[in-house]
């Protein structure tokens, strides 16, 4: 990637919940985005990454046995998305 897409994501003031599955191939994407979008930023209280422990990309699709519904739904509630 030459783009910077990240150069500006700490400036998002809308809350932002990051879930990826610890074992997933692009795991090391989601939490730089997490890093960027709190370095130097004001705006932390409402951000968040929630890390699947051995799930992988796909599990978060359809596994309800994996997917953390009532930690989703705690963030939304807290943050007035809900």
């Amino acid at each position: 990637m030459n783009q910077p897409i990240l150069k500006y994501s700490n400036e998002i003031r809308s809350a932002v919940l990051i879930v990826h599955g610890e074992k997933a191939h692009s795991y090391y994407f989601g939490k730089d985005a997490y890093e960027n979008m709190i370095k130097n930023s004001k705006y932390t209280s409402n951000k968040e990454l929630l890390t699947i422990p051995g799930a992988v990309h796909t599990d978060l699709y359809d596994n309800v046995d994996v997917i953390p519904f009532d930690k989703i739904q705690k963030f939304f509630k807290e943050n007035g998305v809900i």
